[in-house]
């Protein structure tokens, strides 16, 4: 069977899906990944076919100013670059898709994908990671806040922004007009699909996120897709060195949506005692130390604790290494993945980007690097975690699919 998973994005888009399409071709499957070209190396290590989605989303979602509030003008621009990023994946995904496939797994942010299946006669399976659909279980993602509105206001205003208008919703109606379907919008297919219960699977940890009660039968919380191991990394002899030189820091970075103040992160560090790894930071120092890309699965257990934005792979890859979480959420689902590191008591509370100071920084991180709790509950989630496979349900789905010969 060919799998073409669909992934426009940022890196934490694009990893879990190379992991568990790495994952899968050890079972007997060929697969492929459609993603933005920064992320071609990375699908290519993994072991898959890459196929190329034009664009970069990083550019367009990258926030420099926690302070500033965007005007009407900058939304507009910023609405027309993401309509123009969703233009190009999605025809980027027909090329994907018209080079040879059996079954496509989506993302969230590419329903074209669905358009493109249903052309060319093929089955179309969600792959999440984000919680999208309306529930009483958690606040819309959408929303960009981790605020609990109770069950029905969770569930209702859910409904609500996802019926509203979204970035890939015109270049979905033009794609469908060009490959000769009925009309039928993004809102109207979300719709069928759920009368339907069609599969969704979510690349989510039933630990840190358990499935809701009011999810129909076809929502699957598979567990956690975890990136592919860069087996042979090694850290430079500057990292090396540092992290041999004293006590365990702490890791801050924002990943791909905000960048690190580095005199902030440095002033914070300060306050709260302890020594600094900062991604995206040109610094080196005795109690500090600027990184690049460096895999989060062998760093994260040799930091004290992480700061970081809660993305969801981000966040998972914390929860995974056992270690105390002091989440900084920029925007959409990160604030609320954010609340479920407070909630499981891995972490204190979140430090939205926005209110970001050195000060209220450096007390969270004393408190997450100070507070026995918070350390005892990373360390039972993360055993908790290591319990869960979460390519098993994907099998499952994938090996009741029919599909045509080729």
């Amino acid at each position: 069977m060919r799998i073409l998973m669909v992934a426009p994005g940022t890196r934490g888009d694009v990893a879990p899906m190379a992991g568990l399409g790495s994952a899968l071709q050890e079972h007997g499957f060929e697969v492929a990944i459609a993603a933005n070209p920064a992320y071609g190396p990375l699908v290519v290590s993994a072991g898959c076919e890459y196929r190329a989605l034009p664009g970069d989303l990083t550019r367009i979602i990258q926030r420099t100013d926690s302070a500033e509030r965007p005007s009407f003008r900058d939304v507009r621009h910023s609405w027309h670059a993401l309509g123009g990023y969703m233009e190009q994946a999605a025809r980027g995904t027909l090329a994907a898709a018209e080079a040879g496939a059996d079954v496509i797994l989506a993302n969230s942010v590419a329903p074209f994908a669905y358009d493109i299946a249903e052309a060319l006669e093929l089955p179309a399976i969600g792959a999440h990671l984000q919680p999208v659909e309306p529930s009483g279980a958690y606040p819309p993602v959408l929303l960009g806040s981790g605020r609990d509105l109770g069950a029905v206001g969770n569930k209702v205003i859910g409904r609500r922004v996802l019926a509203g208008p979204a970035p890939y919703d015109a270049p979905g109606a033009r794609l469908r007009r060009g490959l000769g379907l009925p009309t039928l919008s993004r809102q109207a297919a979300d719709r069928r699909r759920r009368r339907n219960k069609a599969t969704t699977l979510h690349g989510i940890s039933p630990t840190v996120l358990p499935r809701p009660k009011d999810w129909h039968a076809g929502l699957v919380m598979a567990g956690y897709w975890w990136p592919p191991g860069e087996r042979n990394w090694r850290p430079d002899r500057a990292l090396a060195d540092f992290l041999a030189a004293g006590p365990a820091p702490v890791f801050i970075g924002f990943g791909s949506g905000a960048a690190v103040d580095v005199e902030l992160a440095m002033a914070a560090a300060r306050i709260a005692g302890v020594r600094a790894v900062i991604q995206g930071g040109r610094v080196h120092s005795d109690d500090a130390i600027g990184i690049g890309e460096v895999p989060h699965e062998w760093l994260f257990p040799r930091m004290a604790a992480v700061v970081h934005h809660a993305g969801s792979g981000t966040t998972a890859a914390g929860l995974r290494a056992g270690v105390p979480a002091v989440c900084v959420p920029v925007f959409t689902d990160q604030p609320l993945w954010a609340s479920r590191v407070e909630a499981l008591g891995a972490g204190p509370e979140p430090v939205p980007y926005k209110q970001l100071t050195a000060a209220r920084l450096g007390q969270a991180i004393k408190a997450a690097v100070s507070t026995p709790s918070y350390a005892a509950r990373a360390k039972a989630v993360a055993a908790a975690i290591a319990g869960e496979d979460g390519v098993a349900p994907v099998l499952r789905t994938l090996r009741n699919i029919p599909t045509r010969s080729h």
